[in-house]
């Protein structure tokens, strides 16, 4: 028979290995943990559902790094920074929503991401080694780069001939 513990770390599990969009599983694993009458109806404590949030953070943080990330460009997961944009964006939004913060080491670990990755698109299409694959607009970018505590001046000039997005 399984225990609590045992329902818990497979939901964790699924939760850390979800999709684009870690928040459904997390409410996934609620409604099968708690609700399910085919789930086992446990009564979940605050440290369960502190396991599960942990889970969700971990992988928004995980697809966010991957479309900051200059070695995966021209892979088949990569979605580009757009998609790094929205999936912050969606990591506030939970954040909100379960009354927890952004820690800011990982708002420190998105910042210098990003600021590395503008830094090596810009050097690289500047000595035409490649297009850019900048897929958001400057105002996007700019907005995002703000929202990590990025100052205009910190980032790479040029941006503007190299965002092709709306």
């Amino acid at each position: 028979m399984q225990t609590k513990e045992d329902f818990l770390a497979e939901e964790a599990l699924i939760v850390r290995n979800s999709g684009e969009i870690p928040e459904i599983a997390f409410h996934g694993s609620l409604h099968y943990l708690c609700e399910d009458p085919e789930g086992p109806l446990l009564a979940l404590e605050e440290r369960d559902l502190t396991l599960l949030r942990e889970q969700a953070l971990a992988r928004y943080r995980e697809i966010i790094l991957r479309d900051l990330t200059p070695e995966n460009r021209d892979k088949s997961i990569y979605r580009g920074i757009r998609r790094s944009i929205y999936n912050w964006e969606r990591l506030g939004k939970f954040c909100r929503r379960q009354k927890i913060r952004v820690g800011e080491s990982l708002r420190a670990e998105v910042r210098a991401a990003l600021l590395a990755f503008l830094c090596q698109e810009a050097a690289e299409v500047e000595e035409r080694r490649r297009c850019s694959c900048l897929n958001c607009s400057e105002e996007q970018l700019r907005r995002f780069a703000g929202e990590l505590g990025l100052a205009a001046g910190e980032l790479p000039p040029g941006l503007r001939g190299l965002c092709r997005g709306e």
